[in-house]
């Protein structure tokens, strides 16, 4: 345990996988692991699916198609870009696109290429090879999965594929029912950016370009300018910090970055920045104090609400809730740490943070719940298995497998 702890120490700190937010659009970051990007969304795709021309279904304990509908808790319209995530262990393996009505159907193990096929409507037209060639998964594979729904805006249900009681090759998994999320009271987008006087903006609309053309220096005095002009501008503080940052003059950042707080509590951006300096000073107290404060202006942890949202300020919520989870768990908050870890897994649909895992490996571990600590183990060593603590974390999962198999042994069996 000491070991692992070591690693992901390591691991997480000096690896450098998280940047601040506002650095992550100023420079190019390294490439996450991801599943490959859908196409574009199907256009006028408005009749329910057919199985009609679904390829023939070979015998045995296959399937080759997930057909089933997506619908709206309040049965209003769906938007025109739904998107269906075949997801397991973690991991998305799969996506399509249904139609307009909701309708899809997800063709499994039929392509040179089975991680992704972004399309709603089975056979050939779409690039699927004859009948000879559809192969489906193996029925006891599917029991790792599970299927959402992903759409800006909504909140999905989660279809589990474990217990699948119909046969055959096509299965209909029911309905996915999506509902429509509302910005909470106090997480709307400020209006003090459009107080700020046409000279300040002017200013801050050339930083921003400066930024994008990586001329630091030159983004630095526009930003200078914007709030000496307009002290309360609290984007352009913001920006100047992340400026300020990347220049290393981390201290003058840190304070501009306070500027901006100061001015609007409700723009998140600064905060995150903040606490991506706490975790990397390892100042565990303030990490949590400040991802504390982001965590409680996320609308989706608010579940008593409804009505349509819409996300105005594009914050990075996942590593908000890793840096909380790590901090909770260096300082010994174990059940506060496991909760915000399984919040950043469930929001990383794009498996951008693979060290969640670890992190959940090690978690498990201190409670002693060895089986769920080598599932997170492999599903890490799986997405990164050339990492260079490869060996040593191969290590210690042998040493939990053995300790897992203690305890199973040492378990006392049901009375008859």
């Amino acid at each position: 345990m000491k070991q692992l702890r070591l690693i992901f120490g390591v691991f997480a700190l000096a690896a450098g996988l998280f940047v601040p937010a506002g650095l992550a659009q100023k420079s190019p970051a390294p490439a996450p692991v991801t599943s490959p990007a859908p196409s574009a969304a199907p256009s006028g795709a408005s009749t329910p699916v057919s199985t009609a021309s679904e390829p023939m279904q070979p015998s045995g304990e296959r399937v080759l198609f997930l057909t089933g509908r997506v619908a709206t808790s309040d049965s209003t319209a769906l938007p025109s870009d739904v998107l269906v995530e075949r997801v397991c262990n973690a991991q998305v393996r799969q996506q399509v696109y249904a139609t307009l009505h909701g309708d899809f159907s997800m063709p499994l193990g039929s392509t040179p290429n089975p991680v992704i096929d972004a399309t709603a409507d089975p056979g050939p037209q779409n690039g699927l090879p004859g009948n000879s060639s559809v192969t489906g998964i193996p029925r006891h594979e599917l029991t790792k999965c599970e299927l959402r729904a992903s759409a800006s805006g909504f909140r999905s249900s989660i279809v589990s594929l474990v217990d699948l009681d119909t046969f055959g090759g096509t299965v209909n998994v029911g309905a996915i029912v999506v509902e429509r999320m509302a910005k909470i009271e106090g997480a709307t987008l400020s209006a003090v950016p459009y107080k700020a006087p046409n000279d300040a903006r002017k200013a801050y609309e050339k930083g921003l370009e400066a930024v994008k053309n990586h001329r630091l220096a030159e983004a630095r005095q526009h930003f200078e300018k914007a709030v000496e002009i307009y002290p309360k501008y609290a984007h352009a503080w913001y920006e100047l910090g992340s400026v300020l940052q990347e220049q290393g003059v981390e201290d003058q950042a840190r304070a501009a970055y306070r500027h901006a707080t100061a001015i609007d509590t409700r723009f998140l951006p600064p905060y995150l920045s903040l606490a991506s300096m706490a975790y990397e000073a390892q100042d565990w107290t303030e990490v949590v104090a400040l991802t504390d404060h982001i965590l409680e202006l996320d609308p989706w942890n608010h579940r008593d609400f409804t009505g349509y949202m819409v996300d105005l300020d594009a914050l990075n919520y996942p590593e908000a809730y890793f840096y909380n989870a790590v901090a909770n768990y260096e300082l010994d908050r174990i059940d506060d740490a496991e909760k915000s870890a399984l919040k950043a897994q469930h929001l990383d649909l794009r498996t951008n943070h693979p060290q969640l895992h670890l992190l959940m490996a090690e978690i498990f571990a201190k409670k002693k719940d060895y089986a769920s600590a080598i599932s997170e183990l492999q599903t890490f060593l799986q997405l990164l298995p050339s990492t260079k603590q490869a060996v040593q974390l191969r290590e210690q999962l042998a040493e939990w497998e053995k300790l897992s198999g203690s305890a199973s042994t040492n378990e006392k069996p049901d009375p008859q």
